[in-house]
């Protein structure tokens, strides 16, 4: 769906429904974001587990004020810049944008909601986008250029490309691969309903360019980097998936027929996906994993995101099922190719991203080749893709190259090897007693020696 502008001229009148069902989902997506840390830091190892966890809520803080300020205005404001991005101080502080001068609420265009709480959802999609690239970077990257890179990636490539997709520029119906019909309405354009470019291709090829170059954790390919808390990462798989009804039914902005359909294709995609993971993985491996059956949880949800109220429910059964093997089989590029994806990004949201995407051309109910509707929306869909997976590769390229420069990206070879937990935040993220005390905040006490110190062999779990 593309979200347009600020209420029409005729002042409609606000929609109670819709808006409770809006806040609802706003509040379900800001939870995605501390699902997501669970999920990544269970997935990690221990010594390095709070930072981890730490990426994802320095994303939500810095992301958070910065779309206050000029985000929300640079994705929808009211004066596009070459369709490319909107004017970042037209909407400045929201100002402009909550009430008007009699004092009532302006209400956003779609759904007749308070334009604050539009722009609320849609700070929850830019936190969670941040923070997913983050899970390519484990271990091994200073947390200060990861918090000035969320700022000045989210200025320079999520906020465009929302605008894009879904402030009427240069990839929506209005743009390079649609047409508008004659009333103004989409006679054919591109589908990304919740966020299959906006948010997983962007973050995955985001977390492509970064995982080459950053480079690889010490060790890996040598030595194991097993997940240390598999329980807490199917917990965050649970809680994403809780949110995730936010991040799609919410969508539609509205309590309605379309927000059912894509809760129950979001949930029927997802379960199909769980068992398409498992089923590769106990063919190829003989076993079926606990961290299989979340990442394809995660798989599932990626890929019915931009197509949940284009498919049907046995459509999205297809497509989930698909995103579930397909992922399975690309988490293992890394090996083959070299590159240290720490915790899947590329292959799970990038892979996912793309096939969510695209497989809307092949399995869209109105528009699908599968349906008869012919070649037109799979070009447009594979079109989208390629030029978002293009666009975030360069700016993504050229921000991470300026701040290697300026910042630097790698913590000392020592401090990895020790723990990345200590040597960024003083703090570890289990305490069994070594220590005979110490702060609740989990510091050593003065004169000890920190338990992510001690040999590399001792403390590489």
């Amino acid at each position: 769906m593309t979200y347009v502008s600020l209420a029409a001229a005729e002042a409609p009148t606000l929609d109670v429904g819709n808006t409770a069902w809006m806040l609802t989902s706003a509040a379900l997506v800001l939870l995605m974001t501390p699902g997501l840390a669970l999920f990544y830091g269970g997935m990690n190892r221990s010594k390095s587990v709070l930072n981890m966890m730490m990426m994802s809520f320095g994303a939500l803080g810095v992301v958070g004020v910065i779309y206050v300020l000029w985000g929300f205005s640079m994705s929808f404001g009211p004066h596009s810049i070459g369709g490319f991005f909107a004017n970042p101080l037209d909407l400045f502080g929201l100002n402009g944008a909550i009430n008007d001068k009699a004092g009532d609420p302006i209400l956003w265009s779609v759904g007749n909601i308070p334009t604050a709480v539009f722009a609320g959802f849609q700070l929850t999609f830019a936190v969670i986008t941040v923070a997913l690239i983050s899970g390519a970077l484990s271990d091994r990257v200073k947390f200060s250029t990861w918090l000035v890179f969320s700022g000045i990636w989210v200025t320079l490539v999520y906020f465009p490309l929302a605008h894009m997709v879904w402030g009427g520029g240069k990839l929506s119906a209005a743009g390079w691969f649609g047409k508008l019909a004659a009333d103004g309405s989409t006679e054919y354009g591109p589908i990304d309903f919740a966020g299959g470019t906006v948010v997983h291709i962007n973050a995955g090829m985001a977390g492509l360019v970064l995982a080459v170059l950053v480079g690889k954790r010490v060790g890996f390919g040598k030595v194991p980097m097993r997940p240390h808390n598999v329980p807490l990462t199917m917990l965050g798989a649970g809680i994403l998936w809780f949110g995730w009804f936010g991040f799609n039914a919410g969508s539609e902005l509205g309590a309605d027929g379309v927000a059912a359909l894509a809760w129950i294709n979001t949930a029927a995609a997802t379960c199909a996906a769980i068992l398409g993971w498992l089923v590769v993985e106990k063919i190829r491996d003989g076993h079926a994993t606990s961290i299989g059956a979340a990442s394809g949880v995660v798989a599932g949800l990626v890929a019915i995101t931009p197509a949940c109220a284009a498919l049907s429910p046995v459509g999205s059964l297809v497509l989930g099922a698909v995103a579930g093997g397909l992922c399975a089989f690309a988490v293992g590029l890394k090996y083959k190719l070299g590159y240290d994806d720490s915790l899947d990004v590329v292959g799970v949201h990038l892979v996912a991203g793309l096939w969510g995407t695209i497989g809307i051309g092949l399995l869209a109910t109105d528009t699908g080749l599968f349906y008869g509707s012919g070649w037109r929306q799979l070009g447009i869909q594979t079109a989208v893709a390629l030029s978002a997976v293009l666009f975030t590769a360069v700016m993504t390229t050229v921000i991470a190259l300026a701040l290697k420069a300026v910042m630097g990206w790698r913590i000392a070879e020592d401090d990895e090897v020790a723990g990345i937990d200590q040597a960024e935040h003083a703090e570890s993220g289990y305490d069994f007693g070594a220590f005979g005390g110490g702060s609740r905040f989990g510091h050593a006490p003065a004169g000890s020696t920190p338990l992510s110190r001690e040999p590399a062999e001792e403390v590489n779990a």
